[in-house]
């Protein structure tokens, strides 16, 4: 059994948030550029432009490139042969989000109580989704979640006669409906099967995918190929003001269902999806 300090931890966290709203992934910014060379509407153009000056500069002056620097999510891959010591787990990673916002001077964007409303200062707890799997190493992946995309996604309990068919119908008007509001060029994840969350966190997860990168099964790459297609037919447009460049990416995950059910959600990520990823290693025991 191998040890992982909660202080290295916490210290990864702070990194990761920080990072995470500085420096906008690569793929992301060759996505921008090949969107640039395709985009037939000038306007388009433009957007795209700023988009990319506007991440260049986030990234030289060490500064957020976006005002929503989101609510923490994060998805924890724990190794089986691995001790955390020191302090409990979530109580280190949610210390990582404090001391991150607070060092990054990232706004704060959650509040304690949904009804009431009232801010908790530090943004947090963070939403924190673990996952045990074999090793011994702590996987971090730090997801700073904007709500001016998450409120554009969507949830459908499909019924299994609606079919692939039905399934690519939701996404495409889930997309359609939410117009510019989630500040497009967007990445579009896609999760399909298991039960109603299930999807919803396979939808989430879809958008750390590399842009660019497709479902390595190739039927369900060509459904992201024809979806992607779908998507930007629709004339949205980077930022809504029309244009081919709606979408740069649209990435399905999929598991196994129930016989009467094919739940089906959809997980929108604005043009600043952003994401960083650290493994902590775990030390023999002292």
């Amino acid at each position: 059994m191998k040890e992982i300090r909660a202080e290295e931890i916490i210290s990864a966290v702070k990194k990761l948030c920080i990072e995470a709203n500085y420096d906008l992934s690569p793929d992301i910014m060759t996505g921008f550029h090949r969107a640039l060379k395709d985009e037939t509407s000038p306007l388009g153009q433009e957007v795209l432009e700023r988009l990319i000056e506007n991440a260049e500069i986030a990234h030289e002056e060490r500064v957020p490139m976006c005002q929503d620097t989101g609510m923490a999510v994060l998805f924890v891959d724990i190794g089986q042969d691995v001790h955390v010591v020191g302090g409990s787990l979530t109580e280190a990673i949610n210390e990582g989000v404090r001391r991150g916002y607070d060092k990054g001077y990232l706004r704060k964007s959650v509040v304690k109580d949904p009804f009431e409303r009232v801010n908790t200062g530090d943004n947090t707890p963070a939403v924190i989704h673990y996952d045990i799997v074999p090793g011994d190493t702590i996987h971090l992946v730090v997801a700073p979640k904007g709500f001016g995309s998450e409120n554009m996604g969507g949830l459908k309990m499909c019924k299994p006669s609606e079919g692939l068919e039905g399934a690519m119908q939701f996404v495409v008007d889930t997309v359609d409906r939410a117009g510019g509001n989630p500040c497009p060029p967007i990445i579009v994840g896609v999760g399909v099967g298991g039960t109603m969350e299930k999807a919803t966190f396979l939808a989430k997860k879809g958008l750390l995918r590399e842009v660019g990168n497709h479902n390595p099964e190739e039927r369900l790459a060509k459904i992201e190929i024809e979806l992607l297609d779908r998507v930007n037919r629709l004339g949205i447009g980077p930022q809504g003001f029309g244009g081919v460049t709606t979408a740069l990416a649209v990435n399905l995950e999929v598991y196994p269902t129930h016989i009467a059910g094919m739940p089906v959600a959809v997980n929108i990520g604005c043009h600043a999806t952003r994401h960083k990823e650290i493994t902590l290693q775990g030390r023999e025991r002292q």
